[in-house]
């Protein structure tokens, strides 16, 4: 691609070089390339089911640790609230207020999404809210009729010059209604992190968030602060971080060619959730949970979920302990066969590594060197749940371009789902991911890894966007918990349905684990 001048200096204020710019360039004209699934993960094959007793030990193993570990919640925050309105954008642009009812709207398109807000509209948490404002701008509005009354409520809601939620982000807008105060998403992950992110009575909590929003989510955090922390006897300490710059990726035309915007500059792009690499990259703590900004409860599911966050963090120490014991050991021993049958096992029942028999013909130097590679990776405990047609992606044994099998989180949109074989293999699938990580980054010397590199970068996604009345092709990164922990070493275990509450439209929160009783 021919840059110009004016190009290449706003590359550079995008801290990115040509030369990266050009290999994005070029795997969006190579496309993405469909990840090549084995198998479905079930149980007893790649996820583990725990009994009770097991579950027990792992939470007594997790509490004798907690307070000699450091620790944080890592939350993904920056999700703007747009889409959870969208059905109700369609329904204010659809509806003819002269002509049509709500109810006739609904019947003739069959919106039942629709008929289930307005059933439960005075259910919404930011219900009282709205109302409010709705009389400051409308002084008649008990004057109104049935209809009217709802469209008004709903553009209250929506409208830039009323309250605007579809700007906010999720964790700043209202979700749950106690008896005395509403919360935010953002509110209610302190509330959890203070039961299991929490070690001395100091809760660490880092969330990323757009550059935009930098300055409402800290007035949210100082507004809230005082009232949190005694509630819950704990010291929050705060931080925030963005995507970085360096992490867009450029867009071209669906013909392959450079997009440029109507100004003549090029088009830089967030590039999805695998970006988030960098900002994780970046701590430097014992053990880290993993929990999207939408994915909370009301404050009686809360010792409930926080046990399970406590199971996947004693599994992950118990896992570490017996790892690190193998490396030093490596580091020790000159020939012991037995310990290397032993690590042999450890990776395959503990891991779900598949070792392939060629490991035998290695002399004692590489089967060492070949332990050792395979034992010193990031750590992930994920916590897996039954499958409820929800979407999202799922655990899945992939063979690599190598033959070589293992265990993953994939995306539908990395499935070929024209392949009869694929689809196969997906319709057998059982458990699906929620996003529910407790991760350790250190290694057995308790040196931070460089989490980039256990990426799979061939694992890419290319996507297609409208942008000004056209369609460009984007490129997003190897998503966070897909490729770019493609090479770490995994351990699923099955939690209950009950773990995973996403709000992803507005009706989520009349769900009976955001409603208070």
């Amino acid at each position: 691609m021919n840059f110009t001048d004016n190009d290449i200096q706003q590359i550079q204020d995008n801290d990115l070089t040509l030369e990266q710019v050009n290999q994005q360039i070029e795997r969006i004209k190579k496309g993405a390339s469909y990840t090549n699934l084995a198998e479905a993960a079930t149980v007893g094959n790649g996820i583990l089911r725990l009994t009770l007793e097991e579950r027990n030990q792992y939470v007594k193993t997790f509490e004798e640790h907690r307070n000699r570990l450091s620790l944080v919640k890592f939350v993904p925050a920056s999700g703007a609230a747009t889409r959870m309105f969208k059905f109700l954008f369609q329904f204010l642009k659809a509806i003819d207020v002269e002509k049509d009812t709500i109810n006739g709207y609904i019947n003739r398109h069959k919106n039942s999404g629709l008929a289930v807000f307005f059933a439960g509209l005075e259910k919404l948490p930011f219900f009282e809210e709205v109302v409010h404002r709705l009389h400051e701008i409308i002084p008649n509005f008990n004057d109104l009729s049935y209809d009217q009354k709802r469209i008004e409520f709903i553009k209250t809601m929506l409208d830039e010059d009323r309250l605007n939620y579809s700007a906010f982000p999720k964790g700043l807008l209202p979700f749950h209604r106690y008896k005395q105060h509403v919360t935010t998403a953002f509110e209610e992950h302190l509330f959890e992190a203070a039961l299991y992110a929490a070690s001395n009575n100091k809760a660490n909590v880092h969330f990323t968030i757009s550059p935009n929003h930098n300055k409402g989510f800290e007035e949210e955090f100082k507004f809230i602060e005082e009232d949190v922390e005694e509630e819950t006897g704990t010291c929050f300490d705060i931080s925030f971080s963005n995507q970085k710059k360096s992490t867009d990726t450029i867009a071209l035309t669906i013909e392959n060619e450079i997009y440029r915007e109507p100004n003549g500059k090029l088009l830089f792009r967030a590039s999805g959730h695998g970006a988030l690499l960098e900002n994780l990259n970046a701590l430097e703590y014992d053990i880290i949970f993993i929990k999207n900004i939408d994915n909370v409860t009301v404050l009686s599911h809360h010792e409930e979920l926080a046990e399970y966050k406590k199971l996947l963090a004693g599994v992950l120490i118990e896992t570490q302990k017996q790892s690190f014991r193998f490396l030093h050991e490596l580091d020790n021993e000159l020939d012991n066969e037995e310990l290397f049958v032993e690590i042999l096992e450890f990776l395959t029942s503990k891991f779900n590594q598949r070792i392939e028999e060629a490991f035998l013909t290695l002399s004692i130097t590489e089967k060492k060197a070949f332990l050792k590679h395979k034992l010193n990776r990031p750590i992930r405990v994920g916590g897996i749940v039954k499958n409820e047609k929800e979407p999202g992606g799922g655990p899945f044994w992939v063979k690599d371009k190598d033959g070589n099998v293992s265990l993953q989180i994939v995306e539908f949109t990395q499935i070929n789902m024209k392949d009869t074989a694929q689809k196969e293999i997906v319709k057998n699938a059982t458990h699906f991911n929620p996003t529910d990580f407790v991760c350790g980054i250190k290694n057995y010397k308790g040196e931070v890894f460089n989490l980039k590199e256990f990426v799979d970068n061939d694992a890419y996604f290319v996507t297609v966007k409208s942008r000004v009345d056209t369609e460009i092709k984007a490129l997003e990164r190897p998503g966070l918990w897909n490729g770019s922990m493609a090479y770490w070493n995994s351990i699923f275990v099955e939690v209950p349905l009950v773990t995973f509450n996403p709000v992803k439209t507005v009706n989520d929160l009349l769900k009976a684990p955001h409603q208070y009783l």
